[in-house]
């Protein structure tokens, strides 16, 4: 466990802690902003660092979206400058693990979706056929009689699970008899438990997960969202240039982005309190998580003070 964790809460160090790091490294949800709603001076703290000439980055476990639709999503916020190639969601490193890392043939097999539109366009964009996903037949009600998904395709190789804001009883069973398949791989794309809303915390791809696991009696499957390493290889292969030791990883969890940032070896990590965890995981070890080396009320209060 770290001994001590400085806070962000004054200008002298909040311009140490910036002259420490090359590279910032952003989880989204709970850090930039809170379901619609976007977090206080977050524009303003991503064009100071970028003005600093620091490299920014974003990681995030939410899957609902791909890389593209992320791009028009922080324009959306007034985020302006932002490409495909800064974000990595764990949409997209599960493409990169479906691709690289198992032995499925994209020109041959298929993917059953248990997820929204991020997971399908990421795989899609790396050759795979899915379906399942966002077929709105799926929004029908339940009858195993007339569904159009049963029986299973034997063409479906693998399914890759992610959140579904949108889930029902009929996607469940239908992915429920997937994965009953022994030969039929499992794959997550996160397992985040929950997941940051304004003003209530919300169920998040985890929790989806374990019913899907457990329901089918299938091992707890492989993820490919923080704290896995995966993304972080996808960072570095993307940008080969960086240096660990320079750079910063800013989430508002201890389990998925701070592990994360220690886990990969970055030089630092900044834990903000405007999502998922409170001041008290930061003395209340019983968590046991290690803690990061900075943590801040808010990412805005790197730009409040050093404006001071």
């Amino acid at each position: 466990m770290a001994s001590s964790v400085t806070k962000l809460d004054n200008t002298k160090i909040v311009a140490e802690f910036l002259n420490s790091f090359d590279t910032f490294l952003f989880d989204c949800d709970g850090v930039l902003w809170s379901g619609t709603h976007l977090l206080p001076n977050v524009i303003e703290t991503l064009d100071l660092l970028k003005k600093l000439n620091k490299k920014v980055l974003f990681v995030t476990n939410n899957s609902t979206k791909s890389r593209e639709e992320y791009t028009k999503k922080f324009s959306n916020f007034g985020i302006e400058g932002i490409t495909k190639e800064e974000i990595f969601s764990s949409s997209f490193a599960t493409a990169i693990y479906m691709k690289n890392f198992t032995n499925l043939d994209s020109s041959k097999d298929k993917i059953w979706v248990f997820g929204e539109s991020g997971i399908e366009k990421e795989l899609q964009e790396v050759g795979f056929t899915t379906i399942g996903g966002t077929d709105p037949r799926l929004n029908e009600p339940w009858d195993q009689q007339a569904t159009p998904f049963l029986p299973v395709d034997p063409e479906v190789k693998c399914v890759v699970a992610g959140l579904d804001q949108s889930i029902n009883f009929h996607k469940l069973c239908v992915t429920f008899n997937y994965l009953k398949v022994p030969e039929v791989q499992y794959v997550a794309t996160n397992i985040d438990t929950t997941f940051p809303g304004k003003p209530y915390l919300q169920p998040g791809c985890g929790s989806m997960i374990n019913l899907l696991t457990t329901s089918s009696g299938r091992e707890e499957p492989p993820n490919c969202g923080k704290p896995s390493q995966l993304m972080l290889d996808a960072v570095f292969k993307a940008y080969p240039d960086l240096k660990r030791e320079r750079c910063c990883m800013v989430g508002d969890r201890l389990n998925t982005d701070i592990k994360f940032g220690i886990d990969g070896g970055l030089g630092g990590q900044l834990l903000v309190l405007s999502g998922v965890e409170k001041a008290e995981c930061l003395t209340d070890l019983s968590h046991g998580f290690e803690l990061p080396n900075f943590f801040a009320e808010k990412l805005g209060d790197v730009y409040e003070l050093y404006s001071e």
